[in-house]
């Protein structure tokens, strides 16, 4: 009931506008439309662009505002309902967004907003890069591809060719990260030389990726880890070696040459068994610088008596 009452109030306020206005002899403005001229919302950069707003109906005259962000960009007034054309020019990213345009007359709180037009700023895409995780494959192996341009406009739609021939249908991407295909390299044909392309919506702006090429990986025999064990080995061998000459070796050789040194320094010698009749030996002792013996030993055969002789 209390929902009804404010209907019928509501009515009843704006049939009292409308009789007012009509007995002012002035026709309240319809909502404006605001539309590009040049029929399409993709701009770029420097592009110049005209904006068109009118009403369907309303009494002239009639003042046009021009709204982006909700921010006035531009007046204009018309004496009568022809189109008010707002000429723009896109110099940056800041002037793309969302514009609407207001139209008023003479008839109070009267006015009208238009609906919203939104622009897109196309940029041309920079050369895509084409890669892969790795270079060197086997032949059956598994191996990927991915292909992304870093600048440039979304979507940005790429294609993977092996020399002129395309391998993949178009993959249209709507975020900034790389198109990847998958590939098996099953034979020596499939080493060919890989590239993609990019394009977006900014006309003539097709661009090709590197060459990317993938070889052979060269397979290892299996006598190759016992070679490089034994060097291993061998090497190890001559560290230890190099270690020990300096703490083992050297010390043992000079211990030995001292020994034979101090053993060869005596001063008594071992008789020879000799023929009866010979000198066996003779040993002069040192003694006090004044007083000097020698003693002299002679032996003969049994029948002759030893002699002793002391100076």
């Amino acid at each position: 009931m209390f929902f009804l009452a404010i209907l019928l109030f509501s009515y009843f306020q704006m049939s009292q506008q409308i009789q007012k206005a009509t007995a002012n002899g002035k026709e309240m403005l319809s909502n404006p439309r605001l539309t590009a001229l040049q029929g399409t919302l993709n701009v770029v950069m420097n592009q110049n662009v005209t904006l068109s707003c009118q009403p369907d109906a309303g009494s002239p005259p009639v003042t046009y505002t021009l709204f982006k962000h909700n921010q006035k960009v531009s007046t204009l007034n018309r004496p009568d309902l022809t189109p008010a054309l707002f000429n723009l020019t896109i110099n940056s990213a800041s002037d793309v967004g969302e514009y609407k345009c207001k139209a008023e007359n003479n008839i109070p709180s009267g006015g009208k907003y238009s609906n919203s037009l939104i622009f897109t700023l196309l940029e041309p895409i920079s050369k895509p890069v084409l890669s892969s995780p790795i270079s060197e494959v086997k032949k059956g192996q598994r191996v990927t591809l991915s292909c992304l341009s870093e600048n440039g406009s979304l979507p940005i739609t790429y294609i993977f060719f092996k020399g002129k021939q395309n391998i993949s249908p178009p993959l249209k991407m709507q975020k900034r990260e790389a198109a990847v295909i998958f590939l098996f390299i099953n034979s020596s044909s499939d080493f060919g030389t890989y590239k993609c392309r990019a394009e977006n919506s900014f006309r003539n702006n097709t661009k090709y990726s590197n060459s990317f090429n993938f070889t052979l990986a060269e397979e290892r025999s299996h006598s190759q880890p016992l070679l490089i064990s034994l060097g291993l080995i061998l090497l190890l061998l001559v560290i230890g070696l190099a270690l020990a000459i300096p703490f083992f070796i050297i010390p043992s050789y000079k211990a030995k040459k001292f020994k034979s040194t101090r053993s060869s320094s005596g001063l008594t010698s071992k008789m020879k068994e000799e023929p009866e009749n010979y000198v066996i030996y003779t040993e002069i002792e040192p003694v006090k610088p004044e007083e000097e013996y020698v003693n002299v030993s002679v032996v003969r055969r049994e029948d002759e008596k030893g002699e002793n002789l002391k100076l």
